[in-house]
């Protein structure tokens, strides 16, 4: 099972309160509980986190039977407690403005404005506690004339541009396969947290954070997006090609993919040495990178069956021998399976109320604060009475 190290994580002693459901907000506040943060979520009674639902695959019972607790869920919610509170009623809010009044950080996903009608909008909790950070996500934040709109992963794919550059350069715009403008909206609203507490371990001072799933999306466009700013040219699809590097992508063996990443000049002529072609390598329009990139579609051809000549372990042994970069393209059940993955502790175990479930674990390796696995993704509601008396001291 998952460890409980003694020793406290470095984010020990921090108060999160989150009010926020689906994936962003979510994997921001695992993370925040990952290192050691008392999390504390806030749900609907008897409904809770829509994420619950979204399977299969569901936690099973001890019977083997289906308890639609979604594997989707427990992605992003351990180490955290559960909180029923119905906040559209007044006894509901004024508990929430308690729990807040105790918080150092509280993360909300409603839509704009969502949380002014119940009097639980910034302004409001400041008043309660001005030393409070206050993160919003939304899908495209507090200004702007698309502000009011809602905020959906496929949707922040589209609009910031990420899909233009996915998928085969013949085929549709493609959207990555798992739901990453959320997951990294989670991680620039993780950091942002990290820094304003920061800034109030220094000034005293609480703040305001704003964060966009269509902001934080186009920032990591990244190469592209700046390439784009530079040139003044739209990118087009490339596949697994790269816009800057040529060979640097994925090739048909006769029995299996595998990737190649040529960096520079001398990986691409230790490459054609291995193909059996190092006069390649001297042509004069494929000796460089630039002149590569100039002529990607004469030489990608000629890359392409060659290696559809060759095995993938003979190709990944000869490549790994001669210090050119390339790698596996791996299923998930390669991935878990792996010696590599064990080591470094990537998939953990923790009991859950219903039957033992796997996660997957934190990529942090501290050397004095360890990440630690405390709480399982907990039923809704599960820790009511137990956050009311550790935050409030009542019971």
């Amino acid at each position: 099972m998952a460890n409980s190290s003694e020793r406290p994580g470095p984010l020990a002693g921090v108060k999160v309160l989150d009010m926020s459901r689906i994936l962003a907000g979510p994997s921001s506040t695992q993370l925040l509980g990952d290192y050691g943060a008392d999390v504390v979520k806030i749900e609907r009674p008897g409904a809770g986190d829509d994420t619950r639902k979204w399977g299969p695959p569901y936690v099973k019972d001890a019977d083997g039977n289906d308890t639609f607790e979604s594997a989707y869920y427990l992605s992003a919610n351990r180490n955290k407690r559960s909180v029923a509170v119905d906040i559209a009623t007044a006894e509901g809010a004024a508990l929430i403005k308690a729990l807040a009044a105790k918080a150092d950080v509280l993360v909300e996903n409603y839509k704009l404005g969502g949380l002014k009608k119940y009097g639980l909008d910034y302004e409001a909790i400041k008043a309660v506690n001005p030393k409070i950070i206050y993160c919003s996500i939304t899908g495209f934040g507090q200004t702007g004339p698309n502000a009011h709109l809602p905020g959906y992963d496929l949707m922040a794919q589209g609009y910031g541009g990420i899909m233009s550059l996915t998928g085969a350069p013949d085929g549709p715009p493609m959207k990555v396969g798992v739901g990453i403008a959320d997951v990294m909206c989670g991680m620039y609203a993780a950091t942002a947290v990290l820094a304003a507490l920061r800034h109030r371990d220094v000034t005293g001072e609480g703040q305001y954070i704003d964060v966009a799933l269509v902001d934080s999306q186009i920032a990591w466009l990244i190469n592209e997006g700046t390439n784009y700013l530079q040139s003044g040219e739209v990118p087009e699809r490339r596949g697994n090609g790269h816009p800057n590097i040529v060979p640097y992508q994925v090739f048909a063996a006769k029995d299996g993919h595998v990737i190649v990443a040529v960096g520079n000049d001398s990986q691409f002529g230790r490459l054609c040495e291995i193909l059996g072609v190092p006069e390649m390598a001297e042509n004069v329009d494929f000796a460089t990178n630039i002149k590569r990139i100039e002529n990607r579609e004469l030489l990608l051809p000629k890359l392409e069956a060659l290696f559809a000549t060759r095995g993938k372990q003979e190709m990944l042994a000869a490549m790994k021998a001669n210090n050119v970069p390339c790698g596996e393209v791996n299923d998930l059940s390669e991935v878990f399976a792996s010696p590599q993955v064990a080591a470094r502790e990537m998939v953990v175990e923790m009991d859950h109320p219903h039957s033992p479930v796997k996660l997957i674990g934190n990529p942090v390796k501290f050397s004095a604060t360890p990440v630690t696995y405390r709480h399982a993704p907990p039923l809704c509601g599960a820790d009511t009475d137990e956050v009311l008396k550790d935050w409030l001291g009542e019971g």
